[in-house]
């Protein structure tokens, strides 16, 4: 087993910050807002629209 230590550069750390704040933050909101619009959407396609009763 390796027992090195890892080093990470202030280039290679920053570089990865921006990627997460950048691309995969923003594509994991849109992906949880628009998977729970779809479920919403496909229950009231099954279930028909909410109603007051």
């Amino acid at each position: 087993m390796n027992s090195e230590p890892i080093t990470v550069s202030k280039g290679g750390e920053l570089k990865l910050f921006l990627f997460l704040t950048m691309i995969v933050a923003p594509a994991l909101a849109v992906a949880i807002v628009g998977g729970y619009g779809f479920a919403v959407w496909l229950t009231q396609i099954l279930t028909g629209p909410p109603s007051i009763s």
